[in-house]
Order: C-alpha cells, then sequence, then structure tokens
C-alpha cells in the first residue's frame, strides 16, 4: 500500500483511480462519503472534516495521483501537492490549502523528491481546468499524460522555478506554522489550566 504505481495507458481515467482506490484501501468509490478524512503524520494519527470544498478538490487530486504515478506515502503526497502547486489548483481553494500544508511536510520528508515534482508541476499541466465529468472519465489514461505533458522529462529548472518553489516552501511553512499552532492550542491550553489548579 501506498508505493508508487504507473498503471496501464490503455485504461481509461475511471479505471485506473478504480484500481487506485483498490491498491490504497480507499474503498470502491474513495471514501468520498465519508464525514471524516483520517490520516497520519508520520505516526501521529489526525482527523479532520471531509468538506464538500476538499471532495470537489480530491475527485481531480486522486486522479492525478494515477496520471503522475506519484504515491501516497508521505513522501508521495508532498510530490504531488507541489506538482500541484506549480501547475496551478485553480478555482480550488481547499486544493491551494493542503498543497501548501503537504509541501511543508515535503521540505522535511524528502526536499529532493518535492524540488523535482513541483519542475515537473511548472512544465506541465493538470486537469483542474477541466470539466470533472463522465466524459474525462472515460479518457484514455495515455492520451490523458500526452496532453497534460506528463509522457516527457521535464526540462531543467530555470530561475523562475526556483523563485516560485523558494515562494511557495515560506508560503507552505508559515501555514504550516499557522495550522500546528491551531491544533496545539487546546493541549497547550489544558496543559496551563492544569499546572494553575496545581499551584
Amino acid at each position: 500500500m501506498g508505493t508508487a504505481t504507473i498503471y496501464d495507458p490503455r485504461l481509461s481515467l475511471r479505471e485506473a483511480r478504480t484500481r487506485y482506490f483498490v491498491d490504497n484501501d480507499f474503498g470502491a468509490e474513495g471514501n468520498y462519503d465519508e464525514r471524516w478524512v483520517k490520516v497520519a503524520l508520520g505516526p501521529i494519527p489526525f482527523a479532520f472534516p471531509n468538506s464538500a470544498a476538499r471532495v470537489k478538490a480530491v475527485r481531480y487530486h486522486d486522479l492525478h495521483h494515477v496520471l503522475t504515478g506519484y504515491a501516497t506515502t508521505m513522501t508521495g503526497e508532498a510530490e504531488i501537492g507541489a506538482w500541484e502547486l506549480a501547475s496551478g489548483c485553480g478555482a480550488m481553494p481547499a486544493a491551494w490549502i493542503l498543497n501548501m500544508l503537504a509541501l511543508a511536510i515535503g521540505l522535511v520528508a524528502d526536499r529532493r523528491a518535492a524540488w523535482a515534482a513541483f519542475v515537473r508541476g511548472r512544465h506541465s499541466e493538470n486537469l483542474y481546468r477541466l470539466r470533472y465529468d463522465d466524459a474525462l472519465l472515460e479518457r484514455s489514461l495515455g492520451e490523458q499524460r500526452r496532453e497534460l505533458g506528463l509522457d516527457r522529462e521535464p526540462p531543467e529548472a530555470t530561475a523562475a522555478d526556483r523563485a516560485a518553489f523558494g515562494a511557495y516552501a515560506i508560503g507552505g511553512a508559515l501555514m504550516f506554522g499557522v495550522a500546528l499552532a491551531v491544533l496545539l492550542a487546546p493541549l497547550v491550553a489544558l496543559a496551563w489550566l492544569g499546572l494553575a489548579m496545581l499551584g
């Protein structure tokens, strides 16, 4: 589970996504209807609400996994987060936020992999600009990879690529710091209350 997989290019996006769901134990329909998203940050499990905005974005995100081959490991999610940021998340606020957080984690987990994926994204496209419908899901995986520029090696990174990565890295680190502070605030408050009661 969680390993990078390159699916048969003759499959439709729908067929490849179904195999991806099975390979990663996501259920037949990708758990889109679950109320909570359960993830693990290393050994620490946590959950957050599966909002409508998140589901709207993750439908594309899962297709991006099958198109790029990035895994669902911590490094793989950092890679796809970097790739989606670099290729643009369009009018998907949840995608921008979640990918910024994924990039921040990637800076620690595997900065080289995140950087390579970012450069790839700067020189390819993604599905966020397309309408999500049956016609999209029936497209050939190989044909869609070619259309998005995922069937070729990215060129050497440019100065603009480096500047963009630096900006996103700073933004992601700041956003991660805020998210961590929000998550830890109740624990800090409880610890302070406990100390005050002991004193």
